[in-house]
């Protein structure tokens, strides 16, 4: 599909709005055949993800997961010691992770909820937080106000992990900063520049580097941030 170089003007497809939980509400409700044709929902947490538990670097704390799609790597994380929220704008991906939970008999908090709103019904604060490829639905105009709100929601010292998407990357066409999904989405495709400068006011950049991750469908790149809050 052929890269787009901006979405359709007034279009807020890609970023967090009423819109884009219209398109999520009807993704997670049957716009695909199944669940297992959404590209981002994965059984098993990434290996990236992993190695953060696994090296000691983070352990079992109160965190969140910021997009949590219908709660896997909620609930796995829950099964490994973290007291975990799982947070998503479509009501009907939460109605999924809950009932998810509620099978595999694990404790989770799921909250419906626009990260770029005020984010009063969360009202709680974590000690970790990570997203996994939800930054690149979210356009720059809106990106300091959400990373605003997700510095409010960590405790001083609390780490976070950010994933998105690559301009490296060859993903819709391999071309522009703006591209279309075969679901009708655009996303956002960052340079490690615009990242460590969107973060760094509020965050300690222990890490940032550019690496391949495998995909649902097919490998690609994308752009690794690990912090720290800094105040």
């Amino acid at each position: 599909m052929a890269a787009e170089k901006e979405p359709p003007s007034g279009s807020i497809n890609g970023n967090i709005g009423k819109e884009v939980k219209k398109q999520m509400n009807k993704i997670y409700g049957g716009l695909l055949p199944s669940l297992d044709d959404i590209p981002w929902n994965q059984p098993e947490p990434p290996v990236a993800l992993l190695e953060l538990i696994e090296s000691g670097r983070i352990s079992p704390c109160k965190a969140i997961d910021l997009g949590c799609g219908t709660g896997n790597y909620t609930i796995y994380l829950s099964e490994k010691g973290f007291d975990m929220t799982g947070v998503d704008i479509s009501p009907k991906a939460i109605e999924i992770a809950k009932e998810n939970s509620r099978k595999k008999k694990v404790l989770c908090n799921f909250i419906v909820a626009d990260l770029l709103g005020d984010l009063g019904q969360i009202g709680e604060t974590f000690d970790f937080a990570y997203e996994w490829e939800l930054l690149h639905h979210i356009f720059p105009i809106q990106r300091k106000r959400y990373v605003e709100n997700i510095s409010r929601l960590l405790n001083i010292k609390a780490k976070y992990l950010s994933v998105c998407f690559s301009e490296k990357d060859c993903q819709f066409g391999g071309m522009g900063k703006y591209r279309k999904t075969r679901l009708g989405t655009y996303l956002y495709f960052s340079s490690e520049g615009e990242i460590r400068k969107l973060f760094s006011s509020y965050f300690k950049i222990l890490d940032l580097k550019t690496i391949e991750i495998s995909g649902k469908f097919s490998p690609h790149f994308v752009i690794y941030t690990f912090m720290e809050k800094i105040f």
